[in-house]
């Protein structure tokens, strides 16, 4: 038996893109998020006594790279070590071996070279497990070197593949680096494939399996949901794989329909929608309300609504914060052409005058209507933009 984590893309000391929105309280929880996104694993780690851990790439962040992060992950690796747990990393596009690290890693901490490597090491019950992968030498580097790993064909404990790269098959818009198919996977005969680059967890198969941890933290509302990593346990027959999320905080979007546009109920149906969704931890959200009325909202009126919204976080722990607010309108069309109706003709005066004369000079019709000298105009517009709006919905 063997039990290991499998993470990816920590990409400590990340940029985010909503910092110049957001109060400098609830910023400065976003970037620690990673930072103790990273701690709660390696709590795990040592609570559940892994054998080791992978990183397959983009520990750091290139250019946004600090002494603090690398700090940190000395630290980090140095809790590992006082627990007998190794570790195994490989370099991706965005932390390549030529940007050099100005830290030493403690000696339990294995990091491939730029070519195909394998090592070995035998976990607390006996089993014989063999790591494969390589780092990038460069940050643009394209070349495939999936042929230099080797096949196991001596079928002696378990292999594992550690690969920074990108399935041809992939839907997601990451850069393409080292692209593969399951085919060339499936040759090598490894009992297991950890892949990084690709920040949305994701399994290719089930057997072997070959799965993206996603990254430890999201960063922005493309990177939404749950994040963290797997767990992965088992022996040379299977290893059954468990995600555990470890993130700080949620970028996620949502649709919430609204049954009317008074600043007070929209403000309420909001506050209520937060109260909600707070249970589940500190969200950064794209809110998307959708009206199917008649109804319509001053823009004034919206944009205060969004600010006292974005007021009411500010001192709040487990904040929902609102990075984007839509609304849209199911009857958008008809509330346009409606708009462009009234703005066109309801002040015309002399419009009205001949539209009130054309009804009572129809016999048909004169005869249902009251003294022309009572007709309010206001009251009668009314009265047909009400008649206007059961025709539309028809």
């Amino acid at each position: 038996m063997v039990k290991f984590i499998h993470s990816a893309d920590l990409h400590l000391d990340s940029p985010f893109k909503s910092r110049s929105k957001m109060p400098s309280s609830l910023f400065e929880v976003l970037m620690e998020s990673t930072y103790n996104s990273v701690t709660r694993m390696m709590d795990f780690a040592i609570e559940e006594k892994v054998d080791f851990i992978i990183i397959a790439g983009d520990v750091f962040d290139q250019a946004n790279r600090t002494l603090k992060s690398e700090i940190f992950m000395k630290r980090q690796f140095e809790r590992l070590k006082e627990s007998g747990i190794f570790a195994y990393v490989i370099h991706g596009n965005h932390d390549p071996l030529t940007d050099g690290f100005k830290t030493s890693w403690p000696d339990n901490v294995t990091v491939f070279k730029e070519n195909v490597e394998t090592f070995e090491m035998v976990s607390a019950k006996g089993e014989r497990v063999s790591l494969h992968g390589f780092s990038y030498y460069l940050d643009d580097s394209y070349e495939n070197k999936l042929d230099d790993y080797p096949v196991n064909t001596m079928n002696q404990g378990i292999h594992i593949g550690i690969l920074h790269g990108t399935y041809a098959k992939s839907r997601y818009s990451q850069e393409r680096y080292t692209e593969f198919n399951l085919e060339v996977l499936n040759d090598k005969l490894y009992h297991y494939w950890a892949l990084g680059h690709i920040h949305q967890r994701d399994q290719l198969s089930d057997l072997p399996p070959i799965h993206y941890s996603g990254n430890i933290q999201g960063r922005h509302k493309n990177e939404y949901g749950e994040k963290g990593f797997l767990l992965v346990e088992g022996d040379d027959v299977y290893l059954d794989t468990r995600f555990v999320p470890v993130q700080e905080l949620i970028f996620a979007e949502y649709q919430l329909e609204i049954d009317s546009l008074n600043k007070q109920d929209v403000y309420q149906t909001i506050v209520e929608f937060k109260h909600r969704l707070r249970e589940k931890g500190r969200h950064i959200i794209q809110l998307n309300l959708v009206y199917d009325g008649e109804e319509t909202i001053s823009d004034a009126d919206f944009t205060e609504v969004i600010e006292l919204l974005k007021e009411d976080e500010r001192e709040i722990r487990q904040f929902i914060w609102i990075d984007e607010l839509h609304l849209k309108y199911m009857n958008q069309d008809n509330i346009a052409l409606l708009n462009d109706i009234k703005t066109s003709y309801s002040s015309n005066s002399e419009l009205f005058k001949e539209a009130v004369n054309a009804l009572y000079m129809d016999p048909r019709l004169n005869r249902h209507l009251g003294p022309v000298q009572d007709i309010e105009q206001e009251e009668l517009l009314k009265e047909g933009e009400e008649r206007l709006k059961m025709l539309m919905r028809k």
